[in-house]
């Protein structure tokens, strides 16, 4: 009999080292394949082997009902549940664990992609003029906002990001993004100068001497999402935004305001580390709508 909660936890730690996703994509895929293994043990099977089309089809059919979920699942939950599943087979089929893939018999269905929410040029600054620089703590965490926004980093990129990833003199960082591929963004002499204040105020004070993560926290730790989330929401508030606001807003903003200043769509592709051109292409929307709005607004014929 396999021990399918073993072999589950090899996949994630297979996942974590080839660096194929996040975090948050490791701990979706193990809820979704967790589910899985659920059902199996719940209809008596014991090997992944046994799993066929007809298996994945019944599983598929008390997913969607939502009769072992919380409630009926959206097609994008449905997706990721499918892909989740497809790659933990692949990787069985390369361990020798079974010998085919009942997953690729599953048409991928398409969702439809939702425009991200980005904060104008002035949300943002309000958002940066909300910290006090003479509060340690608050330059921290305004050297942290402004750095996702400068730069267009994922949350965990930027609590990831090492002192030895960010050449100071010739102004650019080295990124490592998603499948541990790097990057490198140039960034402004306003973060340069933040940075700067934030190692002299703050991290020289709070950060063990052979410390190598950026940002530190006051019990000598490497800063986490949660905390970046609760001081985002913090300065949302400080800064009277009524949007609600997460830390991807700003790598939203990052690219959509490089675009709307003219930047071309390979250079923006490039610094956000996009694999695939279409994923940058959702920002060109939001520029032309607001393009469009701005004619349809100010312009005398438009009436």
């Amino acid at each position: 009999m396999q021990d399918m909660y073993k072999i589950l936890d090899d996949f994630i730690s297979y996942m974590y080292d080839k660096r194929t996703g996040s975090q948050r994509t490791s701990d979706s895929y193990y809820r979704d394949i967790d589910r899985f293994i659920t059902f199996l043990k719940n209809s008596d099977i014991t090997s992944f082997k046994q799993v066929d089309k007809n298996v994945v089809f019944d599983y598929i059919s008390e997913l969607r009902s939502g009769r072992i979920s919380r409630g009926k699942i959206s097609n994008a939950t449905y997706a990721r549940n499918l892909s989740a599943l497809r790659s933990f087979y692949r990787f069985l089929c390369e361990r020798h664990i079974t010998d085919e893939n009942p997953f690729l018999q599953f048409r991928k269905i398409h969702v439809e992609k939702h425009l991200p929410d980005v904060l104008s040029v002035d949300q943002v600054e309000r958002l940066l003029d909300s910290f006090d620089l003479n509060d340690p703590l608050q330059i921290r965490n305004r050297c942290i906002l402004e750095c996702i926004y400068a730069c267009g980093l994922r949350i965990s990129e930027c609590c990831d990001l090492k002192l030895s990833q960010i050449d100071r003199r010739s102004l650019i960082v080295r990124v490592i993004g998603k499948g541990n591929k790097e990057r490198i963004v140039p960034f402004y002499p306003r973060l340069n100068e933040l940075i700067d204040l934030y190692i002299r105020e703050y991290r020289s004070i709070y950060a063990p001497e052979d410390f190598e993560y950026l940002f530190v926290t006051s019990h000598h730790g490497k800063v986490s999402p949660r905390s970046v989330q609760l001081l985002l929401e913090n300065a949302r508030i400080r800064a009277g935004l009524s949007v609600d606001v997460h830390p991807h807003m700003l790598r939203h903003s990052f690219a959509t305001h490089l675009l709307d200043n003219g930047v071309d769509l390979r250079t923006v592709q490039e610094l956000l580390g996009h694999e695939n051109l279409s994923t940058t292409q959702l920002y060109t929307h939001l520029t032309y709508d607001r393009l469009k709005n701005a004619v349809e607004s100010a312009h005398p014929h438009a009436k």
